[in-house]
């Protein structure tokens, strides 16, 4: 029998099981044997949007979750570190309440770093000290996206991570090479945001936005300095609650009840992207890092252990919402030629406001409530609203 090239952890779950589930699954994951309890942690979190909606950010179960786990396991809450970035569209403060997130952090002792307050260092003086995948360069983040000098967040360097992803499509995520030309094909192929992605929020500053462009490139260089900078990288995903069409903000809430982990970061998107329906491999960033060899993208070199989603198919489809098209025209579309003003800080307040209207004052309001609404009479939705409780 072939050996298989990794290893993904995966089980269902119910509103009622949750907690005790996370710790199920992370103990089959047996991640007690890769992250020291004398090591200081990283706990990536996900912010999608400061507001509330269904499978957009961490869901406050999946973060109780595997913190319940791990200090119960003995793991010392004061040296656990929740993070998370702004965005341009997006506030910390907002986010930890919005999200309920304050709660849980406050409850097991643990810190939360805002990675606005960490200072960010030249990735090129890490050097030779840090970097502990050798002979690997970067795609676009340090020549094309920040000519000017790429920095990364000076915290992270030598601390193991775990990211907290949930499952969703990105109208972002499907393109490749700055080119627009076959964008309808590749929604076809599917655009997800997950474990890969999960990175973009940590060690990219506010002015990630310039990474749109080159999305797939982006995703594979980073989880190539995760790889030199991580002493060790672990992804435990949310699939309670996931989300369908024009991901990562205004989608339709599909609720799926599945709960995944792994520490191949390119194995868990592969899992990801075939339980939602699109062949991994068509899908860009996925099949770079498979070719690269910094993960399995073929799905049937991939272990799986738990339950069988071998013939899943849940049918989800990509999506761009009016932001992300508008977005793709002037980056790599027929108003290109706007581009140059673009990478102005003062140009790009336009964009800014206007994605803030649009999802802010506009959708949320006329659209998402109802769509909140409808979550809010199911049994995650009557969890989530009475978490603080």
């Amino acid at each position: 029998m072939t050996r298989k090239n990794s290893q993904i952890f995966i089980i269902k779950t119910t509103p009622k099981t949750i907690l005790k589930d996370y710790q199920k699954l992370m103990h089959m994951a047996n991640y007690q044997q890769y992250y020291d309890k004398n090591s200081k942690i990283i706990l990536k979190l996900n912010l999608s949007w400061s507001k509330f909606f269904p499978a957009c950010s961490s869901p406050p179960w999946q973060v109780e979750g595997v913190l319940k786990t791990m200090v119960e396991d003995g793991y010392d809450s004061k040296k656990i570190y929740g993070a998370e970035n702004r965005t341009v569209v997006t506030n910390i403060e907002r986010g930890l309440k919005g999200n309920k997130w304050n709660p849980i952090i406050k409850k097991y002792g643990v810190w939360f770093v805002p990675l606005t307050r960490i200072p960010f260092v030249p990735y090129d003086t890490l050097r030779p000290k840090f970097l502990t995948l050798k002979n690997k360069k970067l795609f676009v983040l340090d020549t094309k996206i920040f000519p000017e000098g790429f920095r990364i967040p000076k915290f992270y360097v030598g601390k193991p991570i775990i990211h907290l992803p949930t499952m969703k499509t990105h109208g972002h995520t499907g393109a490749v090479g700055g080119s627009l030309k076959h964008t309808k094909e590749e929604l076809k192929h599917g655009g997800i945001t997950c474990a890969m992605k999960n990175a973009f929020g940590g060690l990219l500053t506010t002015r990630r936005h310039f990474s749109h462009q080159f999305m797939s490139e982006v995703l594979v260089d980073l989880l190539i300095i995760q790889k030199q900078i991580h002493p060790r990288i672990f992804a435990v995903v949310d699939g309670t609650v996931c989300g369908d069409g024009a991901g990562p903000r205004i989608m339709i809430p599909r609720i799926k009840n599945y709960l995944l982990a792994g520490y191949d970061q390119v194995a868990v998107d592969t899992i990801v992207a075939k339980m939602m329906g699109f062949e991994p491999l068509k899908l860009p960033a996925i099949k770079l890092a498979h070719d690269e060899g910094l993960g399995c993208g073929d799905f049937d070199q991939i272990e799986i252990i738990g339950e069988d989603i071998s013939n899943l198919n849940w049918n989800f489809k990509v999506k761009r919402s009016i932001v992300i098209w508008g977005d793709q025209m002037v980056r790599k579309g027929p108003l290109q030629f706007l581009y140059p003003l673009f990478r102005s800080d003062l140009f790009f307040l336009g964009p800014t406001y206007a994605s803030m209207i649009y999802h802010d004052m506009f959708w949320y309001p006329i659209i998402g409530k109802h769509r909140i609404k409808k979550f809010y009479r199911t049994e995650w939705g009557k969890i989530f609203k009475n978490y603080e409780k």
